[in-house]
């Protein structure tokens, strides 16, 4: 297989140097990946775990990461989106999986860099819920256009889901926030003109 990494999108979750040690080498200058040196379908299955997409595989077999049956983003607790989908993020092809910025401090939006932790940023992962219908297809793209100085639109069937796995709501077409100050979190409620957000 080949193995790749984003460094920009990395959130250091870990899960690559604690699951498959001998084949992500932790705290070390130069090469640090070596996917010969665990069997290819743990460092396939610990790859699919990272969840800020940092990581991506290609099998030599054809045996690459499947696309989720799915589209879930889970509101975490006092962080990031993580974002399970086929996704078309600012019109690129991302993968899928991806942990993007809604404390509105991010260096690197629309990705999570970790800057909520930093700045303090609170905001529950358990969001009230809407009433919804259940989507006729969960899964398919998922297009992430992050507006100039606002909130994430997104459109594509969607389920946000509350940090324990909790349906929030059930999309097709929304807008989520990404200043960190709207009172209707995860959801855009305009906050971002008010308190002069800038994207960039």
């Amino acid at each position: 297989m080949t193995v790749s990494f984003e460094g920009r999108r990395c959130i250091h979750s870990r899960m690559c140097v604690t699951r498959a040690p001998d084949s992500f080498l932790a705290d070390r200058a130069g090469d640090w990946i070596f996917p010969d040196a665990t069997d290819p379908e743990l460092v396939s299955a610990v790859i699919r775990e990272c969840p800020s997409g940092a990581l991506q595989y290609s099998r030599k077999d054809g045996h690459n990461e499947p696309a989720p049956q799915v589209n879930l983003i889970a509101v975490r607790e006092n962080g990031p989106y993580a974002v399970r989908a086929q996704l078309a993020i600012d019109g690129g092809s991302d993968g899928y999986r991806a942990a993007l910025c809604r404390c509105g401090a991010s260096r690197r939006k629309p990705w999570c860099d970790k800057s909520h932790v930093a700045s303090g940023f609170q905001a529950s992962g358990e969001p009230d819920t809407r009433e919804s219908q259940a989507l006729a297809v969960r899964d398919g793209p998922l297009a992430i256009a992050p507006e100039t100085d606002g909130p994430l639109h997104i459109a594509g069937n969607l389920e946000i889901v509350s940090g324990t796995g909790r349906i929030v709501s059930r999309v097709t077409e929304t807008r989520l926030c990404r200043c960190g100050g709207s009172s209707t979190k995860p959801f855009c409620d305009g906050t971002h003109r008010r308190i002069g957000f800038h994207s960039e």
